[in-house]
């Protein structure tokens, strides 16, 4: 990473910032103290953000897009860059969470494809952005199975997963950092027994299947926002880990 940019400040572009890990990320953005401002493209308002954010003197812009169509927020992401001043990263951590197994394949794909693409071609636009951090998840594989089940976990999941950092790198920022985690401890998602029973089976579990924290995944999204890499890379829970400490 480029230790020249340790002491630069920087505005953050953030989409998701209303789930349990778009939450986490906010609060670590507005703790490491190195973005000003932090923007979000919300739906609606997130108050306790805004409360957060004016107790530790950070200054934070909610843009609100109310329908959250593609259009929409491609157009909305350029206009909110073009507002601020010196460098710019885009961080998104936008997903369906819960429910994807009732969904139709192209509904998932208006979500998790759809939005996140608008969002990394308004960065690309903007002309200001150079480095884009993205939450996928573990497994994410373009050409897993479209049929079945689209639950977490399973091909056509990862299929959407897999469709979605292939079209944000190619229509988004020079650098996209892709995070990958496997089962989220923290989410409002994530069933309350396997976040008590999964850490149990830590010793025998691979590597980049292990659990993770919103905090730690946030943590590493940041890190890699604060000293943006120089080319794209991809990181799974290891990784993530070196990058949150």
């Amino acid at each position: 990473m480029d230790r020249s940019s340790e002491s630069r400040t920087r505005a953050a572009v953030v989409l998701g910032a209303s789930g349990s890990v778009g939450n986490a990320l906010m609060q670590e953005l507005i703790r490491n103290g190195s973005f000003h401002p932090i923007v979000t493209l919300v739906r609606q308002s997130q108050l306790d953000q805004v409360a957060n954010a004016r107790d530790a003197g950070v200054e934070l812009i909610e843009t609100l897009v109310p329908t959250m169509d593609a259009a929409g927020l491609e157009a909305a992401t350029t206009a909110a860059i073009r507002a601020l001043e010196g460098d710019v990263v885009g961080l998104s951590v936008l997903g369906i969470g819960a429910g994807t197994a009732k969904l139709t394949i192209d509904e998932h794909r208006a979500v998790d494809v759809a939005l996140n693409v608008a969002f990394a071609r308004g960065l690309k636009a903007s002309g200001r952005v150079k480095h884009l951090a993205f939450m996928s998840a573990v497994g994410a594989d373009p050409t897993a199975a479209t049929t079945g089940s689209g639950a977490a976990g399973m091909a056509r999941y990862a299929r959407v997963k897999g469709e979605a950092e292939d079209a944000v790198r190619a229509n988004g920022p020079a650098v996209v950092s892709i995070f990958r985690p496997a089962m989220i401890i923290g989410s409002r998602h994530t069933p309350w027994l396997l976040e008590k029973a999964l850490p149990l089976f830590s010793f025998v579990t691979p590597a980049k299947f292990k659990s993770i924290t919103v905090e730690q995944i946030a943590r590493a999204m940041v890190a890699t926002s604060v000293e943006p890499p120089a080319t794209s890379d991809v990181y799974h829970f290891a990784e993530m880990m070196v990058l949150g400490r």
